[in-house]
């Protein structure tokens, strides 16, 4: 099998990684790009985080969603092969983020906590319901744990998700990019050449800015033409500066 263009490291519950994946697919349909789908888990990257005294208090429970969905992506790949993670990669954001707003936290909660609830996403993805049972299964920890220490050596640690990394092995490695709208088809094509090109001048590092849109998700209520509202976020997150 030819080498893919792109490493693409995500975590399931990142809204950005989200959005950067459906930008990358378009790029694929227009470029007949292959990418392969690798893990990384914000939950593990914040292991040692005391998250009531950083974080908004919803993020612990997402973060461990995250991971326990990570499981059972290293599970499919490992007896089905990388095509079942491309297809729940897309199946894990669709039933996140392609969803009306919930009703609240607890809805929130209870929907994306229920094994019925991840058994549909598998179902959409073609992988076999029994896979649930990977959700708390940790012996799979150390292969995401692994992904997620193989793309903090390509980034360094004060990153967030996604992590992309161009034309493996040698390419270069970057947090992001991130976008808060979706591009259409034309402009996805022509963002996509500018980061290309950013990626392989040597010595470029970062370019960034804490000011973020609302990502324009039906999940955060802001539809396709409508701009979301304006945000700070500290080092890639919503996390308190405490």
């Amino acid at each position: 099998m030819a080498p893919a263009d792109l490493h693409f490291y995500f975590d399931p519950i990142c809204p950005f990684a989200w959005m950067t994946s459906t930008w990358v697919r378009q790029v694929m349909a227009a470029r007949k790009y292959t990418v392969d789908w690798r893990f990384i888990s914000l939950r593990l990257v914040n292991a040692d985080v005391d998250y009531d005294a950083h974080f908004p208090r919803n993020y612990e429970f997402t973060h461990t969603l995250g991971l326990k969905l990570l499981r059972v992506a290293a599970r499919a790949r490992a007896e089905l092969g990388p095509q079942a993670v491309d297809a729940l990669q897309r199946s894990f954001g669709e039933h996140i983020f392609e969803v009306p707003p919930w009703e609240g936290e607890e809805h929130r909660r209870a929907t994306l906590g229920s094994v019925e609830y991840v058994g549909r996403m598998l179902a959409q993805a073609e992988v076999p319901v029994e896979f649930v049972d990977a959700l708390e299964d940790r012996q799979w920890d150390a292969v995401v744990q692994a992904e997620t220490d193989e793309a903090l050596t390509f980034t360094g640690r004060d990153v967030g998700t996604p992590i992309l990394h161009f034309e493996p092995p040698d390419g270069v490695a970057f947090f992001g990019p991130v976008i808060s709208r979706r591009p259409s088809d034309e402009d996805a094509v022509e963002l996509w050449d500018h980061v290309i090109a950013l990626a392989r001048y040597p010595g470029f590092s970062e370019l960034k800015r804490s000011l973020r849109e609302r990502l324009q998700l039906p999940v955060n209520g802001v539809k396709p033409g409508e701009v979301g509202k304006t945000e700070d976020w500290h080092q890639g997150s919503r996390r308190l500066k405490k």
